[in-house]
């Protein structure tokens, strides 16, 4: 029995000398990403054509900016110092050292020009969200 002691003490030390092997450093294959084909506009899928209508912000002190198109809004704020399209909606910027302002134009109807539906503003100097009417009221002209 006590050879049998010594003989476990023993298998049980030496066990602890042994390492387990080395992770191998072999990554798992990336994926590939392919894009699609590009699409050849004859054989397209027909679009719907379904309009649909924007929701209209309305907050007080933003009267005279939401429902105005492009020209309006630059007769109120000057030009914009950005203007993005996309489709038939646009995004005009504003700034000023106050802040600056998003104003997102959708068209109401279909094939009608795009008004302002959408108003947000934000701090120039960190970004934060500030008063809308109060950001409108900064940048008029």
């Amino acid at each position: 029995m006590r050879r049998l002691v010594t003989l476990t003490l023993a298998a049980t030390s030496l066990s602890a000398c042994v390492s387990a092997p080395a992770p191998t450093s072999t990554a798992p294959p990336r994926p590939v990403i392919t894009a699609p084909p590009p699409q050849d506009p004859v054989r397209a899928a027909p679009s719907t054509g379904a309009f649909r209508a924007p929701k209209v912000m309305n907050l007080p002190g933003l009267e005279g900016v939401i429902g105005k198109n492009a020209t309006a809004l630059a007769n109120i704020f000057g030009p914009p110092r950005l203007e993005v399209k996309e489709g038939d909606a646009m995004k005009l910027q504003f700034t000023g050292s106050a802040c600056v302002l998003d104003i997102y134009l959708y068209p109401l109807r279909p094939g009608a020009e795009p008004s302002a539906t959408y108003v947000a503003a934000r701090r120039s100097s960190d970004s934060l969200d500030v008063d809308r009417a109060a950001c409108v009221a900064a940048l008029r002209r």
